[in-house]
């Protein structure tokens, strides 16, 4: 279909604007197949995040749930579009839960805006186009651009990661190697919460368990916890992957106790560190201990992940085979093991550069192609990767470095907190200072009481200075804590 029907050709990028849903993977596989790069996109994004994202890559074609299509119309002169493709939540299901599901969103829930898209074509409709597939004249090799995914712009705006077909399959078969510890093939259901456009849920559930022969268990709304509890509740669930704040808010909610959880093998981490105590909590009610790992979007993303049986507490494990890593001081010097340092990263799994910036990959990778990554980290004697924090996120008090997470694993240890994010703030006798903002587990937690606890496990420079009190923090659609919008 996409070869016939549209004037697309090999190299020409695609996206794909869709929550969990079947759709997302048999487009990736339609389009891959054609030659096509992928590039995928929030769906969640606003207009104007779109129209940096589509006039960046300089996607031609579109793959679109209805939802999202006003904000499409909004933009759509300003790019390159030719060939749109608007599906709905409920296609690719049986025919009575289709017609179900596309009626409650439309009409009951309103959840589709009204728009016009005069040069749209139906998914479904074109799905069931009949033709031969045409091998391309000059198909994609393993160095070639795969697909293209967009960094989280904390630093200005979003940059494109270019991920080859090489990349790809270096990845997976890293991540594979310590997945297929606890989880067999062709046997197990995995829960899939993460969207599918993150690089960490992109790699476990369009590629590793796929090629594995699992099945996944797509759910497109992971925020609906009352459906996400009841999902495990009624399904038999082996594998689950997720981060921080929605392990914390599944431990919170009040039917989570009542849950079997005898058939969990695996439950995975990344996007975000995660704290000792949500993890020792989830063991202890689940039986099965977490799996934090580590990884960046310019890395496929996968660079290290706890051993299943082996695991240490606040580690995100030792590297993935085939993988190098260096902890480097500003000054270009290896630091001496043990000592915290800025992360380079070698191996098959770093991108090919940032699309369109030959620059900012000069500055990024290295002649000799290490990566370096704005984090800081320690290695252990055993090679066990300890995060300190990103190198943006420091704050730097009297000359000391604090890094934010040591304070918010310190601080979410109290009883009385649910979720914390420390942040530097301008400060004239010390350069900055910690300012530290709080969800309360327990209402009558004071400021007077925190600050206690915060004396008998920080040291006086990384005390918080100001504690503030909220009923929300500032989140990606991940889950990940923004600080950046707390500095703002």
């Amino acid at each position: 279909m996409l070869q016939q029907k549209t004037n697309l050709k090999p190299g020409h990028r695609i996206a794909i604007q869709l929550p969990n849903v079947l759709q997302f993977p048999i487009v990736l596989y339609g389009a891959l197949k054609a030659g096509l790069i992928v590039v995928n996109t929030n769906p969640l994004y606003t207009a104007n995040e779109m129209l940096h994202q589509f006039c960046d890559s300089g996607v031609k074609a579109i793959v679109i749930l209805e939802n999202f299509c006003d904000k499409l119309e909004e933009v759509l002169d300003r790019t390159e579009i030719e060939s749109i493709f608007v599906t709905k939540i409920g296609d690719f299901q049986s025919a009575f839960q289709s017609r179900l599901m596309n009626f409650g969103i439309k009409y009951i829930k309103k959840l589709v805006p009204i728009y016009c898209l005069p040069k749209s074509h139906s998914l479904t409709g074109l799905s069931k186009f009949d033709s031969a597939y045409l091998k391309p004249e000059h198909p994609a090799s393993g160095d070639d651009v795969c697909v293209i995914l967009y960094t989280g712009g904390t630093t200005g705006v979003s940059k494109g990661a270019m991920i080859s077909h090489r990349n790809l399959i270096a990845n997976m078969m890293q991540l594979r190697s310590r997945c297929i510890k606890v989880i067999g093939d062709k046997v197990e259901n995995i829960a899939a919460p993460l969207p599918l456009y993150h690089s960490y849920a992109f790699l476990l559930h369009c590629l590793a368990m796929p090629y594995a022969g699992n099945h996944n268990i797509l759910i497109t709304n992971p925020r609906d916890l009352d459906g996400l509890i009841k999902l495990f509740s009624s399904v038999t669930i082996n594998g689950f992957v997720g981060i921080n704040t929605l392990y914390l808010a599944m431990l919170r909610h009040k039917d989570f106790s009542k849950i079997n959880f005898e058939t969990l093998k695996f439950c995975g981490a990344g996007g975000m560190a995660m704290t000792s105590s949500v993890m020792e909590e989830w063991e202890k009610v689940t039986g099965c201990e977490i799996y934090e790992g580590y990884g960046l979007t310019e890395c496929s993303p996968v660079v290290s992940v706890n051993i299943p049986g082996q695991v240490k507490l606040g580690t995100v494990g030792p590297l993935v085979p085939e993988t190098e890593l260096k902890a480097m001081a500003d000054s270009g010097d290896e630091v001496p093991q043990g000592e915290t340092g800025e992360a380079w990263i070698r191996g098959p799994q770093v991108m090919l550069g940032y699309w369109n910036r030959p620059e900012e990959t000069a500055e990024t990778i290295t002649e000799d192609g290490w990566f370096k990554s704005g984090d800081y980290v320690s290695v252990d004697s055993d090679g066990y990767i300890r995060i300190v924090d990103r190198k943006k996120d420091m704050i730097l008090v009297s000359g000391f470095n604090v890094f934010p997470n040591e304070i918010e694993d310190w601080v979410n240890g109290h009883p009385g907190v649910l979720e914390s994010a420390a942040i530097g703030i301008p400060n004239e006798r010390s350069g900055e200072a910690v300012k530290l903002f709080v969800i309360r587990q327990d209402q009558s937690l004071t400021t007077e009481e925190l600050v206690r606890h915060c004396k008998k496990g920080l040291t006086a420079y990384k005390l918080p200075r100001d504690i503030i009190f909220v009923e929300d923090l500032p989140k990606s659609n991940i889950g990940k804590i923004l600080r950046r919008e707390l500095r703002d």
